[in-house]
């Protein structure tokens, strides 16, 4: 009974490795496992006492209990239906459509990942690159939201830093779920994305099958009171100013929203902007219809070259950052006081409206979301100067552009605009702008001292300038035009 049985070679290997998988799946995963959740438990627990909005037990819930919620709700399902049956096609196969589609969309959010890996990549990814500031904050009316309600930051899109600047700057007052464009459904990028609680969504998609299957997921996130983030312009500026919004994930929000039910849903008008977007180039040639279209070697490219020749710069001792991001987090606005507001015209309640009606209102409602967006965005030195050198029409020396400068700043002051001035010294600001413009050969300077547009660079200069241009000047004293007031 003692004695050794000899074993083929080729008969040992697999029954030592099914020996080893049965250990692993038996013994030390799951020990694995319940290690790292106590680890996340405690996490989740350490974030929700310092957050003003908690996570929701919606994010923490398994993805894939929450891709069959989505694909076997009643809506999905009867317009699954109807889709089949319009369509003269199978059952299964439409609704093999609609497992894709949510599995597309529903991310996987990781608390983990989200405020020990996500946040510190955000941080020093921003940090890196600009002098990142946030300018202002109404932080008794953010306290003020009830724990309850759903909170929306709704935000004008200028980069795809965007994602990486309001995710670090909002890190300590809640976790963010971002509608995100199909730009970032590429490999390995979308897994971090999903894990950081976004949402993919096809912006242009016209398929009803896909957009009520989105609209469901938006549903039941806001209905959970899951803390979102949405671009009302639905994709990125082309030319430096805001666009019009577009109202479907606004509408998905809104249109099953009971406003005498216990969760309210918030919006949090965000302004942000850059002293250099890093796609500026890349939008004005998407904006110009003759533009010669570029390759993606082409863009991969550029995209090294732009690398290597700041990595040069950095090693020489001669870069610089990209000057100021800045970011405003103006005061909320609350759905339900805002149909409360507009009862004479809609009602107080979108869900009895028509489907024209109920657009009618949320279109409203995005106009105003737009305007109190535009009113935080903040002037930043470089809009600033570029406006002053596209306005005068003439060269200017530099005493003559610091005297336009601060004349423009006391206009847009008075006007209500939210002016972000490096270490409270506008002369020093001037500087910078001027200086940003300089490295990048956008602006010109003549023996004589005298600065000017470069002519081929004009496009870029306004689309700078178009990033404050929405902003009213109110009326400015006399005494404030003169230089070094």
């Amino acid at each position: 009974m003692l004695e050794p049985v000899a074993v083929p070679l080729w008969l040992f290997l697999p029954i030592a490795a099914f020996a080893l998988w049965s250990l692993l799946d038996r013994l030390l995963i799951p020990s694995a496992r319940w290690v790292l959740r106590r680890r996340v438990n405690r996490l989740i627990d350490q974030v929700n006492r310092r957050l003003q909005v908690e996570i929701r037990p919606f994010q923490l819930t398994k993805r894939q209990v929450l891709i069959d919620r989505l694909i076997y709700d009643p809506q999905v399902v009867a317009a699954a239906n109807e889709h089949a049956l319009a369509a003269k096609v199978p059952r299964d196969v439409v609704m093999s459509d609609v497992r894709r589609y949510a599995n597309e969309i529903v991310p996987a959010f990781n608390a983990y990942f989200y405020f020990r890996i996500g946040y510190l990549l955000a941080r020093a990814f921003a940090r890196a690159l600009y002098r990142v500031r946030l300018g202002i904050a109404d932080d008794a009316a953010l306290a003020a939201v009830g724990q309850d309600a759903t909170v929306v930051f709704v935000m004008n899109h200028r980069s795809n830093m965007d994602y990486v600047l309001v995710a670090f700057l909002a890190a300590d007052r809640t976790a963010l779920s971002y509608a995100v464009g199909e730009w970032a459904r590429v490999w390995p990028l979308q897994t971090l994305i999903k894990a950081m609680g976004a949402y993919f969504v096809r912006r242009d998609s016209n398929d009803p099958l896909y957009r009520r299957v989105l609209e469901r997921y938006v549903h039941m996130a806001t209905e959970a009171g899951v803390a979102q983030a949405m671009y009302p312009e639905g994709g990125l500026t082309r030319d430096g100013k805001l666009r019009p919004p577009r109202l479907g994930l606004l509408d998905y929000a809104l249109k099953s929203f009971d406003p005498s039910g216990p969760r309210d849903i918030v919006f949090v008008p965000v302004g942000i902007n850059y002293d250099r977007v890093l796609e500026d180039r890349t939008q004005l040639r998407a904006a110009d219809p003759a533009a010669e279209r570029r390759s993606g070697g082409y863009a991969i490219r550029t995209t090294l070259r732009f690398a290597g020749r700041n990595l040069r710069q950095m090693l020489g001792g001669s870069w610089y950052r990209f000057g100021y991001a800045c970011v405003n987090f103006g005061r909320p606005v609350s759905a339900r006081a805002w149909l409360a507001q507009h009862a004479a015209q809609f009602g107080g309640d979108l869900r009895p409206l028509t489907r024209e009606r109920r657009f009618e209102a949320v279109a409203l409602l995005a106009r105003d979301l737009m305007d109190a967006i535009g009113q935080v965005v903040p002037v930043l030195p470089v809009s600033l100067v570029s406006t002053v050198l596209l306005q005068a029409g003439q060269p200017l020396d530099e005493l003559e552009l610091k005297a336009r400068c601060q004349a423009l700043a006391d206009a847009l002051r008075a006007g209500g605009a939210r002016i972000y001035v490096p270490r409270d010294d506008r002369d020093y600001a001037i500087h910078v702008g001027l200086r940003m413009l300089r490295l990048r050969r956008l602006v010109t300077a003549s023996d004589e001292g005298l600065y000017s547009p470069a002519t081929a660079e004009t496009p870029l200069l306004l689309y700078y300038a178009n990033a404050i241009a929405h902003l009213p000047r109110g009326p400015v004293a006399p005494e404030a035009h003169t230089p070094g007031h």
